[in-house]
């Protein structure tokens, strides 16, 4: 294993479509700035079969492209400074995957691919998302990410899992199941990451606004925040939910914090 660069923390946010670094982990992002991190998003598809949010302006055959430079705009509002593209379509929600798709490509493949973004920039921490929402192209980023963690020549100190904790996702499920029951149609019961689970949370309200702006880059995009009352929007929003994968979580008090050793618990 190569050494650790240990004068500059490296966060390395890797996710499937334009949006996940924004609606997943921007705070988090702003937050590694403010820590003096250096960041990199790695973003599997251009997000070719997402939805298009109403009046958006953009075609079906532009979404794609539009997505892209979304992700460029947001990034630049969230500090990031680097963007990699895997080049893989957007599997959708279900049906037959391409084998050009995230989810239809060889599995290996997709992990040598975020192997290779790893060893470039060198992180000392990797998140991505818990798919807990049960989308299969996060599904497959998930499980490729932690194992090209796993099998990267470069030595990343820890590795995330960004949750949707399962309390929180209870009380949006109540909430749109009374208000907006077509969103609540897909799930028998809540989606998330049980709470228990959870090991490491961030305080990340000074980052509101920056976060916000950043969000609002994603103009094709519906916001999954947007139809939700304030008081838990902001629940959603002033703090990051993470789930320590690698090294394994052993137990003890939760961790504060990603960047500073001595929030980091027990190996």
């Amino acid at each position: 294993m190569q050494g650790q660069v240990a004068d500059t923390p490296r966060l390395l946010v890797a996710v499937a479509h334009p949006d996940d670094e924004t609606f997943g982990c921007g705070s988090l992002l702003l937050h590694a700035k403010a820590a003096g991190a250096r960041t990199a998003v790695v973003c599997a598809t251009r997000g070719e079969a997402g939805e298009i949010a109403p009046r958006s302006g953009v075609a079906p055959a532009d979404l794609g492209s539009a997505r892209e430079a979304e992700l460029r705009t947001a990034a630049s509002i969230l500090g990031v400074s680097k963007v990699h593209l895997l080049g893989y379509i957007d599997s959708g929600m279900d049906g037959d995957a391409d084998p050009a798709t995230l989810v239809g490509a060889p599995f290996d493949d997709v992990v040598a691919r975020v192997r290779d973004q790893i060893e470039k920039f060198r992180p000392t921490i990797v998140v991505t998302l818990d798919a807990g929402d049960g989308h299969r192209d996060h599904v497959t980023m998930r499980d490729a990410t932690l194992a090209a963690v796993r099998d990267a020549d470069w030595q990343v100190e820890r590795a995330y899992l960004q949750c949707l904790p399962k309390s929180l996702m209870q009380r949006w499920l109540d909430y749109v199941g009374q208000h907006h029951p077509d969103s609540a149609d897909p799930y028998t019961e809540a989606p998330g990451t049980p709470d228990e689970l959870i090991t490491t949370i961030i305080d990340t309200t000074v980052h509101l606004a920056g976060r916000g702006a950043a969000m609002a880059a994603h103009a094709s995009q519906i916001s999954p925040f947007e139809q939700l009352p304030p008081d838990m929007r902001r629940d959603f929003l002033v703090a990051d939910r993470l789930r320590r994968m690698i090294p394994p979580w052993t137990g003890g008090e939760r961790e504060t914090d990603v960047f500073t050793r001595q929030a980091v618990g027990r190996a």
